[in-house]
């Protein structure tokens, strides 16, 4: 695993994914932290924690990439192979605790995929 140092930017866009439980788009930390790290940093960082484990990403709605904590993540290998549930009302981001079978294709070799489930969340449908 790649050793990240704890700068104060590493440390701002960690205490994010601290601070709740869902995942975050990088529109959102970008906006949060616009005025102590620039857009570019912000960007690195991500790369770097993805790269070591820390993050798994994923496309949301409109293309836009989100972020969620890891769990039991590595350099070499991403183990979060879960669906993600955006709800299509507040637009808050899930990592769903379901377990996914990929599917065995002859002559290839999957190394990722994503599965976005979209609908209204707990909150919203109520």
């Amino acid at each position: 695993m790649e050793i990240i140092r704890k700068t104060k930017s590493v440390k701002l866009i960690l205490n994010q994914f601290e601070q709740r439980d869902s995942a975050i788009s990088t529109v959102d930390l970008i906006e949060k932290l616009n005025s102590e790290i620039n857009k570019t940093t912000v960007y690195r960082i991500l790369d770097k924690l993805e790269y070591s484990g820390v993050l798994h990403s994923f496309l949301g709605l409109n293309g836009i990439r989100w972020y969620a904590k890891c769990k039991n993540c590595s350099t070499s290998h991403h183990s979060d192979l879960h669906p993600h549930f955006q709800c299509t009302s507040c637009g808050k981001v899930d990592c769903l605790d379901i377990k996914i079978t990929m599917p065995t294709i002859p002559n290839r070799e999957v190394t990722s995929s994503q599965f976005l489930l979209q609908g209204k969340c707990e909150r919203c449908s109520s």
